[in-house]
């Protein structure tokens, strides 16, 4: 090959490769285009190649030539891309244009159901107390649930028509307490935690339904005392409520707690019980190892159901779970 007949093909490449890319209809035709003529295998790299056959004088002018050739189909295949995406993105816009006179659509907000809601601000406040927040499993074993919690082995907590018991021998937990004691079981005191969760019993009318939610809470520590978890509780309703409240304590029973008391607030100008508490007895703190004469602790427990009736002024349990939108917009 001479210097002649190399310019007489670059001449005749640039001539044809003109009409050969304005005639590409689309991207993909457009890039085999390119490919033939700027590839590895395409016209001009052939051309590059064969430049060693060509006198020493010759090379640098024919290889000046052959990237003047490149740079004009480098612009042309850039300048053809461009304009066949204008044109795609013009036909899609013409296709995919929105009528501005049409209604627009209204977007629903979703919230918090009121239940989900009250779990949050109560578990909020004990967070900022201190308190880790622990779970447990809502399928138990007696012991568990009952056992290791002072339970009496005839405790009518037990029987069949207050309890759901499985085909394997378990339970649904009554309380969120076992969750108190996997808690002991695995960690050493003190311990500051409360145990948020769904618990299950036989019983359904306007204020009980067969599963609802409790949260319970626990403090071991040393010098834990009666007084501590009545300023604690009382500071936690103040907050909860968003107002003073007056907080008296009947005393009550409950087998994993002596003393036990229940608490009432004034409400309404009449009393009303708000949950349970009292010193975590003995027997529940041996039972896992802790130290009765360097630890103490005490425990409540209260429904976060009967708490969002009280704060939202909600006369009937059932309207949390009957998924109602016009009772659950309101909050």
């Amino acid at each position: 090959m001479d210097l002649n007949s190399l310019k007489k093909q670059i001449s005749d490449i640039s001539s044809r490769s003109k009409h050969v890319f304005d005639a590409a209809s689309s991207k993909p035709e457009l890039d085999d285009i390119y490919r033939s003529f700027l590839g590895k295998k395409g016209e001009v790299n052939i051309l590059l190649k064969s430049l060693g056959s060509l006198p020493q004088d010759k090379r640098k002018d024919a290889g000046l030539l052959l990237n003047k050739l490149k740079e004009e189909l480098e612009s042309l295949y850039t300048s053809t891309s461009q304009t066949l995406i204008a044109l795609v993105n013009s036909e899609r816009l013409a296709k995919d244009s929105v009528d501005v006179t049409l209604p627009g659509f209204q977007s629903y907000k979703g919230s918090l159901h009121p239940v989900s809601q009250t779990i949050k601000e109560i578990s909020d406040f004990f967070e900022r107390m201190g308190f880790d927040i622990e779970t447990g499993p809502e399928a138990e074993i007696d012991y568990y649930n009952f056992e290791a919690l002072n339970v009496p082995k005839d405790h009518p907590a037990k029987d069949m028509h207050d309890t759901f018991y499985l085909s394997n021998s378990g339970l649904l937990r009554t309380h969120t307490s076992p969750v108190q004691i996997r808690t002991m079981e695995k960690s050493e005191p003190p311990h500051r935690i409360i145990c948020p969760g769904k618990v299950y019993r036989k019983d359904s009318d306007l204020t009980h339904t067969p599963m609802f939610h409790q949260i319970e809470g626990l403090v071991v520590e040393k010098d834990a005392s009666f007084a501590q978890l009545k300023g604690l509780l009382n500071d936690f309703l103040e907050d909860f409520f968003g107002e003073k409240v007056e907080l008296r304590f009947r005393p009550s029973y409950f087998p994993f707690t002596e003393p036990s008391a229940e608490a009432d607030i004034r409400w309404k100008k009449n009393w009303l019980e708000v949950l349970g508490c009292g010193m975590v007895h003995p027997n529940v703190l041996e039972g896992v190892g802790v130290d009765t004469k360097e630890y103490s602790g005490f425990a409540f427990g209260l429904g976060v159901e009967r708490m969002a009736m009280l704060k939202y002024d909600i006369p009937d349990l059932r309207a949390f779970f009957e998924n109602d939108l016009r009772f659950l917009k309101q909050f």
